[in-house]
C-alpha cells in the first residue's frame, strides 16, 4: 500500500493518501500514526511530489490532505520556483487565482472553506514575491477588477493586499535580498492609487461588516507606508473619523488613527493632524469619560479592555510626533492636556502590557523636557539670571520657551511622580516578597520582565526629579508620613515608596540628600520600633537595607549613622525570617565594598577602629547565620582589611578573622596525623569544605594580601587533596561509574573542587605579585596535573583545567617550559572525554578551550616545537570546538583560530602550516557559517575567512597539490577562487553557478573592506535560502554593541542615571 503512494509515475490514489493523512492525525495506535508518517515524509521529500499537487486539490475532501498538498507546494515555490519551465509556473499561478475566485465568489463556500483560501491566498503571495511586477504586471489591476465583481471577493481581495502588504513591508528583512524588497515597494507605491479608491468605494458604499472590517484591516497595514497625498487630501480621515463611534469598528478605526499619528513628515499637513486630534477627543469624551479609565479595565469586556490598550497606543504615538503643534497654540492646550490627563489614567490600568506602552512614552517625554532644562541649567545656576540674561541677549528668549513648556506640564509632571513612586517596580536588590497567599517569603526568580521595567521607570524618575527636587522630595516624604500615622499603611505601598526613593540615588546635590535622607531614614527606623508582627518587621526591615545600601556618598559623610545602620544590620543577621538574614549580609557586603575606609580608621569618639571591635564580636554575630551566609561575611571583612594600609596591622585582623577556622582546621589535621581515617567522616569532610569556602571568600576580597594566610594551610591542603582523590578513584574502581554519584564521593569531589577554586582565586588577585603567585606550581605538578591524568574520566576535575589557564593568563610567557608539561597531563586524555559527542563533560568542553586559548595567546613558541601529530591534533580540536552548537565553546574556539592564524602568519611558518591546513580550515568555516544553528558565530566566521583570504597573497608555495590537479594555476588566489567555487557549488545545488561565481568574486573584491565584505555574506547566507524565515538578528549583533556602548557614555553624563552604588569607583572616602 505504502509503495502504491510512493510510485508517483502515475496519478496518486487519493482516497489512499486522505486514509494515510487521517492515520495521522487520527487516533490509532502509535505505529500506525509513524508509519502514516513516514509516508508523507517520503512524499514530502520526493521532488516530483508537487506535480501531483492540483489532482490532489481537485479530487480531495479532506481539509487535512489539501493542507498537505500545499505545504509541498509552498516548498517548492520557497525554493525551486525560478528553476520550473515557464508553463508550469504559469499553471500553478492560474489554477490557485481560479479556486481562490471560485471559492470567494459565494457566500456559503466563502465562509465555509475560510482555513484553505486563507491558506491559497498565502501561497499566491508567496508566488507574487517571484512573479510581481516583472512577470505579472496586471496583477493589481486584475485584482481590483475582480473585488468590484462581488462583496466577498473583494473581502478576500482585501486580505491578499493585506498579506502583500505585510510581506513585502514588515517581514522581508532576512527573507529577500535588499535589491528585491526595493522593487516590490516601489511597484507597491505607484500602483496604490487604484487600491486607495477601491478602499474608499468599499467604505462608502457597503453595509456588510465583515467587508468593513476587511477593509479597515487592510488600511492598517497599509497606512504606515503609502504616499501621505492619499491620507490628507481624500476624504480618508473624515470617513476614519465617521466609523470611530461605532462600537464594531471602534477599535479597528482607533489602529488605523493610530498609524496615521505615527507618521512624521515636516509641517506640511499640521492643520489636518490638529483637526484630527480635536474631533477624536470629542468623540472620545462622550465614550469613555476622563477619571474612569482604571474601573472601566478593571469591568470591561475583551473588546473595551482592547480599546483601552489601542488608545494607549493612540495618544502615544500622536503624542511623540505632533505634541509640539498642540501647544503651539493656546485654543488646543486644553485638549493636549486632557489627552495627558486620558494617558495618565490609562498608566494606572492593572495591566502590564498597558503599562509598559505608557511608561515608554512616559520616559521619552520627560527625557526631552529634562534635556532642554539641562542645556540652560549651567546658564540658571549661577543664581544671576538678570545679569545673565542682559549680557547675552537673546538667552532671554529661549529661556521663557523652555519654561513655559516646564509650567505648561507642571501639572501632568507632578501627578506622574506620582504614578512612578506609586507603581514602582522591584529592583534586583530586594529578596524578601510577597507570594500569591499573601504571606512574606524570600524570592526564588528573578522576574526579568520586571527588572527591566525597574530600570526605565528609575531612569525616567530621576529625569522627573532633576526637574523638580522640591516637589520630589515634598511628595516622597508626604507619602512616608501616611505610612507613619498608619493613614496609608500597607507592604506594598511602603514597598513602592522605599524603591522609588533609593532609585532616584546621586540625583540630589549632597546637602539636599542629607536632609532628605536623614528624614527618611529616621521614619523608617522609627517605623521598624513601633511597628508590631514578624511580617510587617520582615518588610520594613528589607525596605530599610534597601534603602541604605543606595546611598554610600551619605553614609560615608555621616559615621554616627553608618554605624547605626551596620549594627542594624547585624541585628537582622538574628532575624529568622526567610530572607531577611541574606538580605543583610549581602546589604552589609555592598556597604562595605563603598565604605571600607571608615571601617579601619579610629573615628571620633572611639577606642579603636570599627573593624577590630567587629572582630572581637565576630563569634556572637554570625552566630545565627548558614554557611554561605558566614562566607558573604567574611568577603565583607576581607573587604575592610584590605583597606587598611599598615602591613602589620592587616596582617593581625587577618589573624584574628581566620583564627575560628584556622583552629578547626588544625584540629582536623592534627587528628588526621595520629588516624587518617579521620579525614573520611562525612561530617569531618563537609567542615573541611566549610574551612575551604570561608578562605576563598576572604581570598577573593583580600586579594594579594591572602598570601600568609594561604601559606598556613597550602601544604597540609594539597596533601588532603591528593588523598581524597586516591579515595574517589579507589571507591569508582571498586563500584563503577554508579559510585561516582553517591553523596560520599560527590562531598570528596567538593573538596577537590573548592582547593582548586581558592588557588586559582588567590593566583588572580595575586596580580601584581607574580613572584608570589608562582612559587605555588611546582608543588601543585603532581598532587594535581599528575592526579588528573592518573583519574579515571569521572573522577577528573574541570577546575584543574581552568585553574592553569588562569595562572597561565597570569604569568604569561614565564610558564613556557611547563607547558610540554601541562600538555601531556591532560590535552590527550581530555580530548578523549570530549571529542565522542558534543554533550558529555560539558564543563571540561569549554574549560579546555580555555586553556588552549591561554597556551594559544601567551605562550605560542610551545605550539611551534609541537610535533606535526601534536599540531595537527590541536588544529583538530579547534575544529571541533567552533562545531558545537553551544555559544560559548564555539566562539572560544573560533577567537583561538583567529589568534593562531594571526601568529603563524607572523611567526614566518606560514607557507608549511597553510599548505597543511588552509583548504580544511576554509572548508570547516564554510560548513558552520552556512549552517543556521551557528548563527551566533557570524561575526567570527566572517573574521577568519576575510583573514584566510587575504593571507593568500602573501604565500610563496602552492596551496594545491600539483600530483592531484590536472589544471596549472598561475597563484594561490586563482586556485582558491577555482576551490571555493566548486566547494559552495557542491553544497548548494539550488543555486545557479552564475550566482556562486557572483558570489566568491565578490568577497576576492571586498576582502579588504569589512563591512562590504560582511554584508556580501549577509546577501549571499539569504540568498541561499538557508537563512531564510528566521530570526536573523545575530547577524547584525555587532552593530547592536556599539549602540549599547553609546548609550552607556550617555548614562554616565547625567547625575543618579548609573546608581552610586553601581559605579566601580573608590569612592572617596578617606
Amino acid at each position: 500500500m505504502a509503495d502504491k503512494l510512493r510510485d508517483l509515475s502515475q496519478p496518486i490514489d487519493v482516497p489512499l493518501l486522505d486514509a494515510t493523512v487521517a492515520a495521522f492525525y487520527g487516533t490509532g495506535s502509535k505505529e500506525e500514526r509513524n508509519a502514516a508518517d513516514q509516508i508523507l515524509r517520503d512524499l514530502q521529500n520526493n521532488p516530483d511530489m508537487w506535480l501531483q499537487v492540483v489532482h490532489i486539490l481537485q479530487n480531495s475532501q479532506n481539509l487535512n490532505t489539501k493542507f498537505f498538498a500545499l505545504q509541498v507546494l509552498e516548498s517548492v515555490i520557497k525554493y525551486r520556483w525560478n528553476a520550473l519551465p515557464t508553463e508550469q509556473r504559469d499553471g500553478i499561478k492560474n489554477y490557485i487565482s481560479d479556486v481562490i475566485v471560485q471559492l470567494s465568489s459565494n457566500e456559503a463556500s466563502f465562509r465555509q472553506e475560510r482555513l484553505y483560501v486563507n491558506k491559497l491566498n498565502i501561497i499566491l503571495v508567496q508566488v507574487l514575491k517571484h512573479e510581481w511586477p516583472a512577470r505579472w504586471s496586471s496583477f493589481i489591476p486584475d485584482l481590483v477588477a475582480a473585488a468590484k465583481s462581488s462583496e466577498t471577493i473583494c473581502e478576500n481581495c482585501m486580505a491578499i493586499l493585506k498579506l502583500l502588504s505585510e510581506e513585502i513591508f514588515d517581514f522581508s528583512r532576512g527573507e529577500m535580498t535588499q535589491q528585491k524588497i526595493k522593487e516590490l515597494k516601489s511597484s507597491l507605491n505607484s500602483e496604490f492609487r487604484l487600491i486607495h479608491e477601491l478602499c474608499l468605494y468599499v467604505l462608502s458604499a457597503t453595509q456588510r461588516p465583515e467587508l468593513i472590517r476587511a477593509t479597515l484591516a487592510t488600511l492598517h497595514a497599509f497606512l504606515s507606508w503609502i504616499p501621505v497625498g492619499f491620507i490628507f487630501e481624500s476624504p480618508l480621515l473624515e470617513t476614519l473619523l465617521k466609523f470611530f463611534p461605532v462600537a464594531a469598528y471602534r477599535n479597528l478605526t482607533l489602529q488605523c488613527l493610530t498609524e496615521v499619528a505615527a507618521l512624521q513628515f515636516g509641517d506640511f499637513y499640521n492643520m489636518q493632524y490638529v483637526k484630527m486630534y480635536t474631533i477624536f477627543m470629542m468623540q472620545l469624551q462622550a465614550i469613555l469619560p476622563p477619571g474612569t479609565i482604571p474601573d472601566a479595565y478593571a469591568n470591561g469586556s475583551s473588546e473595551e479592555q482592547a480599546f483601552i490598550q489601542n488608545l494607549a497606543l493612540f495618544f502615544t504615538s500622536f503624542f511623540k510626533n505632533h505634541m509640539r503643534i498642540l501647544e503651539a497654540s493656546p485654543e488646543n492646550r486644553a485638549a493636549l492636556l486632557l489627552g495627558l490627563e486620558y494617558l495618565i489614567g490609562i498608566s494606572y490600568v492593572d495591566d502590564t502590557e498597558v503599562f509598559k506602552v505608557c511608561l515608554d512614552y512616559w520616559n521619552v517625554f520627560v527625557l526631552e523636557l529634562f534635556e532642554a532644562h539641562n542645556q540652560m541649567e549651567p546658564a540658571a545656576s549661577v543664581n544671576m539670571m538678570g545679569l545673565q540674561a542682559q549680557m547675552l541677549p537673546g538667552v532671554d528668549g529661549t529661556l521663557t520657551a523652555v519654561q513655559q513648556r516646564r509650567q505648561l506640564y507642571s501639572g501632568p509632571l507632578s501627578k506622574l511622580r506620582m504614578l512612578m513612586i506609586c507603581r514602582m517596580a522591584k529592583p534586583e536588590e530586594v529578596l524578601i516578597v510577597e507570594d500569591e497567599n499573601g504571606n512574606i517569603v524570600r524570592e526564588t526568580m528573578k522576574d526579568n520582565d520586571v527588572l527591566v521595567q525597574y530600570k526605565i521607570m528609575r531612569e525616567t524618575l530621576i529625569y522627573l526629579s532633576h526637574l523638580d527636587h522640591e516637589d520630589t522630595e515634598q511628595q516622597m516624604l508626604k507619602k512616608l508620613s501616611k505610612q507613619l500615622n498608619g493613614e496609608d499603611w500597607s507592604w506594598n505601598n511602603l514597598n513602592t515608596l522605599c524603591w522609588a526613593i533609593g532609585s532616584i540615588s546621586g540625583s540630589m546635590v549632597e546637602e539636599q540628600e542629607n536632609r532628605f535622607l536623614v528624614m527618611v531614614i529616621r521614619d523608617l527606623l522609627n517605623l521598624c520600633e513601633i511597628t508590631k508582627g514578624k511580617d510587617n518587621k520582615a518588610v520594613i526591615a528589607s525596605n530599610i537595607m534597601y534603602v541604605v545600601g543606595q546611598y554610600p556618598r551619605f553614609l560615608r559623610a555621616h559615621w554616627k549613622f553608618l554605624k547605626t545602620v551596620v549594627n542594624k544590620l547585624f541585628e537582622f543577621m538574628h532575624e529568622m525570617h526567610p530572607g531577611v538574614q541574606d538580605m543583610a549580609c549581602d546589604t552589609f557586603l555592598k556597604i562595605v565594598q563603598k565604605c571600607k575606609r571608615k571601617f579601619v580608621t579610629q573615628q571620633v569618639g572611639e577606642n579603636e577602629p570599627f573593624v577590630s571591635e567587629l572582630l572581637s564580636s565576630l563569634a556572637t554575630t554570625i552566630a545565627d547565620l548558614e554557611p554561605h551566609q558566614i562566607h558573604t561575611f567574611y568577603e565583607s571583612v576581607g573587604h575592610m582589611i584590605q583597606a587598611e594600609s599598615d602591613n602589620t596591622k592587616r596582617d593581625e585582623y587577618l589573624k584574628r578573622l581566620m583564627s575560628l577556622p584556622n583552629q578547626k582546621w588544625a584540629e582536623i589535621i592534627g587528628q588526621a596525623s595520629q588516624s587518617i581515617d579521620i579525614l573520611k567522616n562525612q561530617d569531618v569532610i563537609r567542615s573541611v569544605l566549610n574551612i575551604l569556602q570561608t578562605n576563598t571568600s576572604v581570598a577573593s576580597s583580600l586579594g594579594p594580601h591572602f598570601f600568609p594566610q594561604i601559606s598556613l594551610i597550602f601544604l597540609d591542603m594539597l596533601t588532603v587533596y591528593r588523598m581524597y582523590s586516591e579515595l574517589v578513584s579507589s571507591t569508582i574502581a571498586e563500584g563503577g561509574p554508579f559510585a561516582s554519584r553517591t553523596s560520599f564521593v560527590k562531598l570528596l569531589r567538593s573538596v577537590k573542587r573548592e582547593t582548586l577554586k581558592l588557588i586559582e582565586t588567590f593566583v588572580d588577585k595575586a596580580e601584581d605579585l607574580p613572584h608570589i603567585g608562582k612559587q605555588f606550581v611546582p608543588p601543585m605538578m603532581d598532587p594535581v596535573l599528575g592526579d588528573y591524568a592518573r583519574n579515571v574520566p569521572d573522577a577528573r576535575e574541570s577546575e584543574v583545567l581552568s585553574l592553569f589557564a588562569t595562572i597561565i593568563n597570569k604569568y604569561k610567557g614565564e610558564m613556557l617550559e611547563d607547558v610540554p608539561r601541562i600538555f601531556e597531563a591532560v590535552f590527550q586524555c581530555t580530548l578523549e572525554m570530549i571529542t565522542k559527542n558534543f554533550e558529555d563533560y560539558p564543563e571540561h568542553r569549554l574549560k579546555f578551550f580555555s586553556l588552549l586559548r591561554a597556551i594559544g595567546t601567551h605562550c605560542f613558541q610551545a605550539l611551534i616545537q609541537l610535533s606535526s601529530q601534536q599540531l595537527k591534533l590541536v588544529i583538530d580540536s579547534i575544529n571541533w570546538a567552533f562545531r558545537h552548537t553551544e555559544r560559548n565553546i564555539a566562539e572560544t574556539g573560533l577567537s583561538l583560530l583567529l589568534e593562531i592564524l594571526k601568529n603563524f602568519q607572523a611567526a614566518g611558518f606560514q607557507n608549511q602550516f597553510y599548505k597543511t591546513y588552509f583548504l580544511n580550515i576554509e572548508q570547516e568555516i564554510f560548513a558552520v557559517l552556512t549552517d543556521t544553528f551557528h548563527k551566533p558565530g557570524f561575526k567570527l566566521h566572517v573574521l577568519v575567512l576575510q583573514h584566510l583570504f587575504c593571507v593568500v597573497d602573501g604565500l610563496t608555495e602552492p596551496l594545491w597539490d600539483a600530483s592531484s590537479v590536472q589544471y596549472q594555476y598561475t597563484d594561490n588566489a586563482m586556485f582558491v577562487r577555482d576551490y571555493t567555487i566548486k566547494l559552495l557549488g557542491s553544497s548548494f545545488p539550488n543555486m545557479t553557478p552564475a550566482e556562486v561565481t557572483k558570489f566568491v568574486d565578490g568577497l576576492l573584491s571586498s576582502k579588504h573592506d569589512l563591512p562590504s565584505f560582511k554584508n556580501h555574506i549577509r546577501d549571499f547566507l539569504v540568498q541561499s535560502k538557508e537563512f531564510s524565515a528566521q530570526d536573523n538578528k545575530d547577524l547584525y549583533a555587532e552593530e547592536a554593541a556599539a549602540q549599547r556602548e553609546r548609550e552607556r557614555q550617555r548614562m554616565l553624563a547625567i547625575p543618579g542615571l548609573i546608581a552610586p552604588s553601581e559605579l566601580q569607583d573608590e569612592m572617596v572616602d578617606s
